[in-house]
């Protein structure tokens, strides 16, 4: 693997993880809206059963008709504010759901680059390697064939 070919490499880590930084920011934005949401429904919820408890204690038995009415109104309104807060917090939810989705995606691509560098480093070894061994190789031929020639010389000077 020439350097060009390892600086792209790293420049594609470095976005793909700058993409997945990104990714996992969104998803702890979208997360901490999502208990936001969730906690104001449950404060409705809670606000609810604390404004009917209140009201079968205290009207329930001598309230007017205006007093009922006006019970029911709130009561009406608070009901589609718990309705409304827990729409957001499902759309909450979801925009979590997908930001997990992302972030894993995101991760993903960060594992396959480090992959591909690692595996791309691996064959650059390997070739180095192999050149080292060839190159060794021949460095023992020619000194094996300069020690037999320079053998055969010597016995044939003997003879």
């Amino acid at each position: 693997m020439d350097t060009n070919s390892q600086q792209t490499l790293n420049v594609l880590l470095e976005h793909a993880q700058t993409e997945r930084d990104a990714a996992l920011r969104d998803l702890q934005d979208a997360t901490a809206l999502a208990d936001q949401a969730k906690t104001q429904a449950t404060q409705l919820e809670l606000y609810r059963g604390d404004y009917r408890q209140r009201w079968n204690s205290q009207f329930a038995r001598q309230g007017t008709m205006d007093i009922v009415m006006c019970y029911q109104s709130f009561g009406a309104r608070l009901d589609q504010a718990i309705s409304h807060q827990s729409q957001v917090a499902q759309h909450a939810d979801s925009r979590v759901a997908i930001a997990r989705e992302l972030l894993m995606q995101r991760e993903l691509r960060v594992l396959s680059v480090r992959k591909l560098i690692e595996r791309r480093s691996q064959e650059l070894q390997r070739s180095l390697n192999k050149q080292d061994q060839k190159s060794t190789d021949e460095q023992a031929s020619r000194a094996g064939w300069g020690a037999g020639h320079t053998l055969t010389r010597a016995m044939a000077h003997h003879s």
